[in-house]
């Protein structure tokens, strides 16, 4: 009996310990699962501190498609910006208004601005936020193109107030003070637009941003179109920036407007190089890509259609310099052409998207430089004398090796001479003289036709005949 209950104490320790051991492996998998790690929401993080144009929007874009795909709480987009271009401004906000996903914007850090096209998508944010020290407003519409008319300005005023009260008054903001930015140029440091009812909040940094705006409900429309009441969770967020693919970065470089003329003017001085020695290729080849780079890196900006006629222009009148002999003044032509076109070329709404005056002046000093130094050892190579071929041997002395005859000289029975024969650089040629010349007379070759070389005596000896 003793043994039997010394067994059933064994199996049940057993038991027991065994119990114990699953219980303990089988706690990491339930860790997972545990209420801290399902309540963590996911913010993601896009900055954007750049003048505004097509790739600004393309970024955007892709931001708010993945926040949809991956069931993002907000998108943050940290925004510093001097403005840019109305027609990017205009699809960024409805992308923002259309947006399933909440959307801060957050004018950050200290020192950024939101102007002019930033304070149009700073209005048009869920929740508008600043950093203390920064600043936005300023949102006159410009015309590049020159002074607008009475009229024209008008428009542009009445236009642009019309598209920023369609979406203010959504977000509960001030529309009237708003307006003042786009009529006035009115701007805002971050505590005046706290208290003009502009954003909604200022914040240090983007932790203490989020920690401040969670449990806050916020207005948004839904499918229809009809406000609908939405309450952020932002409680211990992580926070996920979303870095730029290599396309955008790309794009990006090639939105400035000087890169793209850099790129312009130095493959077009390229190409030109391969006209002038023909066979190096290598340059003719990079000078190709260059200008396909700087044609699609254009096509992202403003251009004037005036600033490409006189770019053409430039091109014509330098090719017309190498075909004739102007002295350089077509060559002095194309260069003033080539100035005012590149200073003009971009039709930027903004100083920081145009092209830079001291970058252009200097390119085209250079490029007209360069090409005038071409232009002179094209002329040059053109008026040396041939060194290979019958055309290298006139001018050269020669001998008569038999009486020479000029070829249209008949005898009195109406038969032609025979052409002669001539010494010249060692080497025998045929020939006829200008005037008959006797055996070892001392002649210069002035010329040739076909393989027959025309030549003339050193001194003329017209009283001579040949014997």
């Amino acid at each position: 009996m003793s043994r039997f209950r010394a067994y059933s104490l064994f199996w049940l320790g057993f038991a027991v310990l065994a119990g114990s051991s699953m219980a303990q492996t089988a706690s990491p998998v339930a860790a997972p699962s545990s209420p801290t790690l399902a309540s963590s929401p996911l913010v993601l993080r896009l900055e954007l501190h750049d003048t505004i144009q097509p790739v600004s929007a393309g970024r955007l874009e892709r931001a708010l498609a993945e926040a949809k795909t991956r069931r993002a709480a907000a998108l943050l987009v940290d925004l510093d910006t001097p403005g840019g271009l109305l027609d990017s401004t205009r699809t960024m906000v409805g992308e923002i208004l259309s947006s399933p996903v909440p959307v801060i914007i957050y004018i950050a850090p200290s020192g950024a601005r939101g102007g002019s096209a930033g304070f149009f998508l700073l209005e048009s944010a869920d929740i508008a936020a600043m950093a203390p020290g920064t600043n936005a407003g300023a949102a006159h519409p410009v015309l590049a193109s020159g002074v607008p008319d009475d009229t024209m300005k008008q428009k542009m005023e009445n236009d642009a107030a019309a598209f920023l009260r369609s979406y203010v008054g959504r977000h509960g903001r001030n529309a009237q003070v708003a307006e003042e930015a786009v009529r006035n140029s009115k701007a805002y440091s971050a505590d005046e637009a706290k208290d003009q009812h502009l954003i909604d909040i200022i914040a240090p940094s983007d932790g203490a941003l989020l920690a401040s705006l969670d449990g806050r409900t916020i207005q948004r429309a839904d499918g229809s179109g009809s406000p609908v009441s939405f309450t952020l969770h932002l409680r211990n967020a992580d926070l996920e920036t979303l870095e730029p693919t290599v396309r955008e970065r790309l794009l990006g470089a090639l939105a400035n407007p000087n890169l793209a003329l850099l790129l312009l003017v130095g493959g077009a001085l390229l190409i030109y190089l391969e006209f002038n020695v023909p066979g190096t290729v290598v340059p003719g080849a990079l000078g190709t890509v260059m200008v396909l780079l700087a044609v699609f890196s254009l096509d992202l900006l403003p251009i004037r259609h005036t600033a490409v006629a006189l770019l053409v222009a430039a091109v014509i009148l330098f090719v017309m310099e190498l075909k004739f002999a102007s002295h350089g003044v077509l060559a002095i032509a194309a260069i003033a052409c080539l100035a005012i076109g590149t200073l003009t070329l971009v039709d930027a709404p903004i100083p920081e998207m145009s092209i830079q005056p001291a970058i252009a002046i200097a390119l085209c000093v250079a490029f007209g430089g360069i090409t005038l130094l071409l232009l002179r050892l094209a002329l040059r190579a053109r008026n040396n004398k041939a060194l290979t071929g019958l055309a290298a041997l006139v001018g050269a002395s020669a001998t008569a090796m038999e009486p020479l005859w000029p070829a249209a000289l008949q005898s009195a029975d109406g038969i032609s001479h025979p052409i002669g024969h001539v010494l010249v650089q060692g080497e025998i040629w045929q020939a006829i003289a200008s005037e008959p010349v006797p055996v070892q007379t001392a002649l210069r070759v002035t010329g040739f036709t076909g393989d027959v070389l025309e030549v003339q005596p050193l001194i003329p000896e017209a009283s001579h005949q040949p014997q």
